[in-house]
């Protein structure tokens, strides 16, 4: 059954290299040593030193894992590993200092042997899930202890493992642990055919993640462009979604009455979006450029990691992947500052979070760049009414808070915190 799993793995990667590289070539050509389990390693280790495993895919779960090690003794070994190259780039910025930053290595059986033998890790952390058989099953072999922090089952995920549920045996078996954030993935697992024992509901780490370090030359960058005027930030953004939010930009005034900023969710697409906000008639302005221009209408995020010490310049926030179905974007960053926010529709992902919104009246749902505009021109006439909103979206974070104390809890025991190698 492993032989042609992995068969399966290696034919999918054979079929889907040439496309990754025409569309990320320069990110998937440069991690393919660390995927193949060859390398990534930041910082010396003793011999007799075995590290903590943390895995996180992309940069929300960054964020949780960041939060988890922050927890930890300062002296905790630690390795990090994230699936794309913005999540790796986050890893870097908010852990590459204590941690060796690595690739999950390929699902294969030679890259996943050589990635074991290299980083001897003493227990393996998965910040929300992200379950490879086969990493499991080497984890397992090797006695690692295996937790899931901040898990979720989200629907579309329960209703695929819902099909599969006889072949899930080697993806929920081996976890130790799920520490999930709600009673409902709970009861999913449960269903799912996970021993009670095994799941515990510890709340949103989400919650209690720490405010962003301050990027002064970003924020100054910014407020440079502003020229006095308001700063609209658009964050997270997909396909789709950023015609929407010019849209929306011009029935308030466009670049006359506010700057607005614009961060896509994925790198890959910076070249494309630029061309929509030019196609708008947007003067525009890049993050990565030397200099701010003269009064653009809009900043083009092309960074990655200072979205979210951007917000607490905003005077209103929209977030991204919420107006098109792939299931919304952490809200958080925004509320943290008070920040009032609009999302649309689509927060499957963040189900909790979205019903502990929508109940406390934190937020302002909108539909379509109409709506959009209208909360938006409302922030701007009635400073306020925007305060009002950022100020309860504010308390809802921190009402929420106690997560980690109990994610600790549940999880502490299993970490193998004072032993020696695996």
């Amino acid at each position: 059954m492993w032989l042609l799993y992995q068969i399966a793995i290696g034919l999918a990667l054979l079929t889907a290299g040439p496309f990754l590289l025409l569309a990320r070539g320069r990110h998937y050509l440069a991690s393919c040593a660390c995927r193949l389990g060859l390398g990534g390693a930041d910082i010396e280790r003793s011999a007799d030193e075995s590290p903590l495993w943390l895995h996180a895919v992309s940069v929300g779960e960054v964020g949780v894992a960041a939060t988890f090690a922050d927890a930890l003794p300062p002296s905790t070994p630690l390795l990090v590993t994230t699936v794309t190259p913005t999540g790796q780039a986050r890893a870097r910025t908010l852990l590459g200092r204590r941690a060796t930053v690595t690739y999950l290595p390929f699902e294969l059986g030679f890259s996943v042997e050589r990635f074991f033998r290299r980083f001897r890790p003493r227990a393996l952390v998965l910040a929300e899930g992200d379950l490879w058989p086969l990493v499991l099953r080497g984890a397992k072999r090797r006695g690692l202890p295996i937790s899931v922090i901040n898990g979720r089952v989200g629907d579309r995920s329960f209703r695929r493992m819902q099909r599969l549920r006889l072949l899930l045996a080697p993806v929920v078996g081996p976890v130790d642990r799920f520490a999930v954030q709600t009673g409902e993935d709970r009861r999913r697992l449960l269903a799912l055919g996970v021993p009670q024992d095994r799941v515990i509901e510890t709340g949103n780490l989400k919650f209690e993640t720490a405010q962003p370090r301050p990027c002064p030359e970003a924020e100054r960058w910014v407020v440079e462009c502003a020229d006095g005027r308001p700063v609209l930030i658009a964050g997270s953004t997909m396909r789709q979604e950023e015609g929407s939010v010019l849209d929306a930009f011009a029935a308030v005034g466009g670049g006359e009455c506010a700057l607005l900023i614009v961060a896509p969710r994925h790198p890959e697409r910076f070249a494309e979006v630029e061309e929509l906000i030019r196609a708008h008639g947007e003067s525009l302005a890049r993050r990565s450029q030397l200099s701010p221009g003269t009064r653009p209408d809009v900043v083009l995020l092309d960074t990655v990691g200072e979205l979210a010490a951007l917000y607490r310049l905003a005077a209103g926030a929209f977030i991204g992947g919420t107006l098109v179905p792939t299931g919304g974007h952490n809200p958080l960053e925004a509320a943290r500052f008070a920040v009032p926010v609009a999302v649309g529709p689509s927060m499957e992902n963040f189900r909790a979070i979205a019903e502990a919104f929508d109940e406390a009246k934190a937020w302002t749902r909108v539909g379509d760049a109409r709506e959009l505009a209208n909360a938006w021109r409302r922030w701007l006439e009635d400073a306020e009414e925007a305060r009002r909103l950022g100020r309860r979206a504010r308390e809802l974070l921190e009402r929420h808070r106690g997560a980690l104390e109990r994610t600790l809890a549940a999880v502490e025991p299993l970490l193998r915190l004072e032993e020696g190698p695996a």
